[in-house]
């Protein structure tokens, strides 16, 4: 069945960020013209969009999409070819950003020879929290991801999941204003994806801006917007409500690929 939708809906994406081409001080990301360029390949496309403070915005499409090139740029792993890029007001780069940002990549990064303890006390070296502050959050973070039983193992000992888990904790030890999720849920079974997104919604009520990518569609209704991407565009933005209406379908993968269809017809 085809799903294909006029064009003009695929321009309302532009068209509504080019008439607020600003950094709003209700934004925790502002992105404007965006691309990153790998040789002659382009990764990311004048790409524009903005997070709001305290909302779950998720940025969806498929495996070579530009998504984790996008975060990378926030973290300030990547540097834009060209655009704007604005992390709680701050342009970026700017490695000032460190302290107030969390980033969970999608590879483990963690030391898997040494402690969930040893591991998360390193990360509070890092942001030069003290071993109080340290054992503190510890024993709250690994209590959030059900992981308290778990502080003196050995990472290599845990199950993948686990591990996620625990690469969830570390981004979080700082308490930062801003969580950037890449594929946080990547190869974990249902029930623990379920998991983590009441964890990522609890984090919402708190304050706590998130940023996150996956591939999995059916993960989208639990943000308040999401972004469609592909081929480093983003072709399609709104509420995952919005975007089953504007294309008529009743399930988000339907959505996207309504709006990939318009997409080549342009």
């Amino acid at each position: 069945m085809s799903f294909a939708i006029p064009i003009a809906i695929i321009k309302r994406v532009d068209s509504i960020h080019k008439k607020e081409s600003y950094v709003n001080v209700t934004d925790a990301v502002y992105i404007s013209d965006l691309e990153k360029d790998f040789g002659t390949f382009r990764a990311v496309n004048k790409l524009t969009l903005r997070v709001k403070r305290g909302e779950i915005y998720g940025l969806l499409g498929p495996n070579g999409a530009g998504k984790t090139t996008v975060i990378k740029i926030l973290c300030g792993l990547l540097r834009p070819s060209s655009g704007e890029v604005y992390v709680l007001d701050k342009k970026i780069p700017d490695p000032n950003i460190a302290s107030l940002i969390g980033y969970m990549p999608q590879e483990l990064a963690l030391y898997k020879g040494v402690t969930v303890h040893e591991n998360l006390a390193f990360y509070g070296e890092v942001f030069s929290l003290t071993k109080a502050q340290i054992n503190a959050r510890e024993q709250a973070l690994l209590k959030l991801v059900g992981l308290e039983a778990y502080n003196n193992t050995l990472i290599d000992r845990l199950s993948g999941g686990m591990q996620q888990r625990i690469s969830l904790a570390c981004a979080l030890l700082h308490e930062p204003q801003l969580l950037l999720l890449d594929e946080p849920t990547i190869g974990v079974d249902p029930d623990l994806r379920a998991s983590f997104w009441r964890y990522f919604e609890r984090l919402r009520d708190a304050g706590i801006t998130i940023l996150i990518t996956t591939h999995y569609m059916d993960e989208a209704s639990h943000c308040n917007r999401i972004g469609f991407m592909r081929d480093g565009r983003l072709i399609a933005e709104g509420s995952p409500q919005e975007l089953l209406q504007l294309t008529c379908t009743e399930c988000l993968e339907d959505a996207f690929l309504s709006f990939s269809e318009t997409e080549e017809l342009e």
